[in-house]
């Protein structure tokens, strides 16, 4: 294959965008390369394989059903109350477990009628919930006629939502005490917010010393730049390496020692990773535990867990460090619902930014009773969760705070989707599909990996340099770092093949390495990606070998 048509300094200018801008002049690239096929008829027989976006190709059918179900119900519980023409009336909470049965047998051949009543029964069993109370706030937040009380979240969905993080992020044994839950839209939401709040109420000032586990998502790298931050941004690098030319992407403990400093002040992780895909080792967990016990004890944590239902018996180190931790998890990867909007922000009762919070300067503590003055008389005792809802709508619109109702309800039926056996069973069939895709791309770029019982396997970082090393020694890795830029092969990948992958580099891992996504594409189209990395490769080294 012939080398990119853009010079060194072009491909250089444009490697200082974001991954995700980066991107889409890869797409620019691809689609070109579909049209200017020699000999081709067809136009559409020249694939564009975009790997490039983490959006899963893949949705959760049951529990949408059961959505669109209790939407009829919830509509003939509103005309009950009132009918004219195209008007109805509010749902009643009195009697509507009895309505909800009769309902359930009156509509049998009712598409996710059966899912809808499970886990409705599944609910009222497990949390104990009061029939008519549980299935009036599915019903009427279904029919989305209110502002959402509370505003945080809804009574029962947290509750749910509580038993959902437990089972799936938690491993079954959460920590001791009660986490409390808010809804936000998506995780990107939750980021947002989780930023804003800490600098509002004085945990973290402009120029405060933070910490990224990283490789890590783009955002938590962008964010900390903005003027509005500016932090002074401390590395923990996943650099071990298995052996020659195979990286492990895990954390050596000199590397994770940087945070024992006490000037730092908050570590931002994925976990699992993104982009390398693996949750955190039980040692560097028990690591942080001992920091923060011994060294570092005000340091306050933020995990952004989304993947962690791809990995068996995941446990979050928010279970192990409950009182330093803000929890991030949105349901888009894992139920295919990023339009849905779907995050919560959890946060332990007894926490240490609470305890900070109260421990601020009396100046600082003034102003912050200014601040939430209006929402009530005593804005000392408003807790940090609460406070986030509160900055979500700029303190004055608190009242109309919330999560969108018909969101919530979405949220509720994927988390008791979860709980039942159908739940189960999805996903272990999401687990073997990220897989199988995994396999079919190493086996057609020939590539190594280390073994991990840990690997999410959502996304793969492959380190081409550290590669280069493994197949034809450091002269080769040497050569290619003297002549080329580190984006170059995605570059020649686009525009010669019509493959999207984003560059490593940008999520601040490995200048060489590259992002694939396992959820997007149809399996095989993850061999054939495969086969145009090597080939891509093949070319460098024959490049080396006539230099």
């Amino acid at each position: 294959m012939p080398r990119t048509t853009f010079t060194r300094e072009e491909i250089k200018s444009f490697a200082q965008l974001s991954p995700f801008e980066l991107k889409d002049k890869f797409i620019t690239l691809a689609r070109t390369a579909q049209a200017d096929q020699p000999g081709q008829k067809d136009k559409s027989s020249v694939q564009m394989l975009n790997a490039g976006r983490g959006n899963p190709n893949w949705t959760a059918t049951g529990p949408r059903e059961a959505f669109h179900a209790l939407g009829y119900f919830a509509l003939s519980e509103s005309r009950r109350v009132w009918t004219a023409d195209d008007l109805g009336g509010m749902p009643e909470l009195k009697g509507s477990g009895a309505r909800f049965d009769a309902f359930v047998r009156q509509h049998p051949d009712l598409p996710g009628i059966e899912m809808l009543r499970k886990s409705v029964e599944y609910a009222v069993e497990r949390f104990g919930f009061d029939k008519d109370a549980f299935v009036h706030e599915l019903t009427d937040s279904s029919i989305g006629d209110n502002y959402p009380v509370p505003d945080r979240i809804l009574v029962h969905t947290e509750q749910i939502v509580r038993g959902y993080v437990d089972d799936e992020l938690f491993d079954r044994r959460p920590p001791a005490g009660n986490v409390s839950y808010f809804a936000t839209e998506g995780g990107t939401a939750a980021m947002c917010y989780v930023f804003d709040s800490l600098m509002k109420n004085g945990i973290l000032k402009k120029g405060d010393r933070i910490a990224l586990m990283v490789p890590v998502f783009t955002p938590y790298i962008e964010i900390p730049e903005l003027d509005t931050y500016e932090f002074d941004v401390v590395h923990v690098n996943a650099s071990l390496f298995a052996e020659t030319g195979v990286r492990e992407w895990r954390y050596p403990t000199e590397e994770v020692a940087k945070l024992e400093d006490p000037s730092v002040k908050l570590v931002c992780l994925v976990n699992p990773s993104n982009p390398p895909s693996l949750a955190l080792s039980r040692r560097v967990a028990d690591q942080l535990r001992r920091i923060v016990a011994e060294k570092n004890p005000n340091l306050v944590v933020v995990t952004d867990d989304v993947y962690g239902t791809f990995v068996p018996g995941f446990r979050s180190i928010a279970a192990d460090l409950p009182h330093n931790t803000l929890l991030v998890y949105s349901y888009s990867k894992h139920y295919g619902a990023t339009g849905w909007r779907l995050g919560v922000i959890g946060l332990h009762d007894d926490n240490v930014i609470d305890r900070m919070i109260a421990e601020l300067p009396a100046a600082e503590r003034e102003r912050l009773r200014k601040r939430y003055g209006s929402l009530s008389l005593e804005p000392e005792k408003i807790r940090f969760i609460d406070r986030l809802v509160a900055d979500s709508r700029q303190v004055a619109l608190n009242h109309t705070a919330g999560l969108s109702l018909p969101q919530q309800v979405m949220m509720t039926l994927f988390s008791l989707f979860d709980m039942l056996p159908e739940g189960q069973e999805y996903k272990e069939r999401l687990r073997a599909i990220v897989k199988q895709r995994l396999d079919l791309l190493l086996e057609g770029a020939q590539m190594k990996i280390a073994e991990d019982d840990q690997r999410a396997g959502y996304y793969i970082e492959l380190d081409l340099l550290a590669e280069a090393e493994r197949v034809h020694g450091k002269d080769f890795a040497d050569f290619l770092e003297k002549n080329y830029e580190p984006v170059d092969p995605l570059f020649r990948l686009a525009e010669q093949t019509g493959v999207v992958l984003l560059n490593g580099g940008g999520f601040d891992g490995p200048e060489w390495s590259v992002r694939v996504s396992l959820a997007n594409l149809d399996d095989l189209d993850y061999l054939k990606i495969g086969h145009h990395l090597r080939a891509i490769f093949d070319d460098y080294s024959e490049e080396w070998k006539n230099a």
